[in-house]
């Protein structure tokens, strides 16, 4: 049974940082491309950033580049989300994806690319 599990969301405020953690279960972590996603209320989910299977690629919204760092320790089956610069628009809960690939280097950015999902951490930036 595959479990993502995040942590590390909560209450900043407006400039501040937070380092959300995904920790994976039940798959072959290192065999997974991984994405961060958020969902704002009222609003469709959003992809916010991506990295390869291997680690050795990322891809960023441009809404959080340069804020926004995506890294994975495989041997600690897990993902993070290092965050800075945090603005009240930052606010949504944010739930990290997988998807298994045969390609070390591609990164996804489409949700309907990802066959795993965790249950979401809440993102609080209070201007």
């Amino acid at each position: 049974q595959v479990q993502l599990v995040e942590s590390g969301g909560g209450l900043v405020q407006a400039g501040g940082s937070l380092r959300l953690s995904c920790a994976a279960s039940g798959l072959t972590f290192s065999s997974h491309a991984m994405g961060w996603f958020r969902q704002a209320p009222g609003k469709e989910r959003e992809f916010v950033a991506a990295i390869s299977r291997s680690g050795g690629r990322t891809y960023y919204a441009d809404s959080v580049k340069g804020r926004f760092t995506i890294s994975r320790d495989n041997a600690k089956n897990t993902v993070y989300l290092q965050m800075t610069s945090l603005k009240p628009e930052d606010t949504a809960v944010y739930h990290c994806a997988a998807r298994p690939t045969s390609y070390s280097g591609t990164v996804y950015q489409g949700g309907n690319e990802y066959h795993y999902w965790g249950q979401g951490t809440q993102v609080t930036v209070s201007s």
